[in-house]
């Protein structure tokens, strides 16, 4: 496999496109190698199903789009990418708000930690922001 390998796909903020996020990221790792009922495919899914959501409804219409993208390093890290438009970053909400929603970020942080990953946040240059997840990669022995 090449050194580096890069995908993305850019969706409008709407709820439909989370699924269609879910199904192409799915669609990129099992092509990269993992195979489609992995644990780490179903991790790689959920994380990229709860930033889409992310993006699509606290961005309170001001990202007309969100950008996916995943990127392979030398096959040892799998890096997960999430970009909207809106300046707000991801923040905890309060427990009582949480009872409902707001579960995302914890779901996505617990997860990245139990994989040995690291979460991140940076700044575009238009403003808005990039939710980072990385992920060490491993593919199964192969007997």
């Amino acid at each position: 496999m090449a050194d580096h390998q890069e995908a993305s796909l850019t969706l409008p903020s709407d709820p439909e496109s989370v699924s269609t996020a879910r199904r192409y990221v799915t669609d990129i790792v099992c092509e990269w190698g993992l195979g489609p009922d992995t644990e780490a495919v179903d991790t790689v899914r959920l994380i990229v199903s709860e930033l889409a959501t992310n993006a699509v409804q606290h961005t309170f219409g001001q990202s007309p789009t969100f950008t996916v993208d995943l990127r392979l390093e030398r096959d040892e890290q799998l890096c997960i990418g999430v970009t909207d438009s809106h300046p707000r970053w991801p923040r905890r909400l309060p427990a009582a708000v949480r009872q409902d929603n707001g579960r995302g970020m914890v779901i996505i942080r617990t997860l990245t930690a139990e994989c040995g990953g690291q979460l991140s946040v940076s700044p575009t240059q238009e403003g808005g922001k990039t939710v980072w997840i990385a992920l060490p990669w491993a593919l199964p022995v192969q007997n």
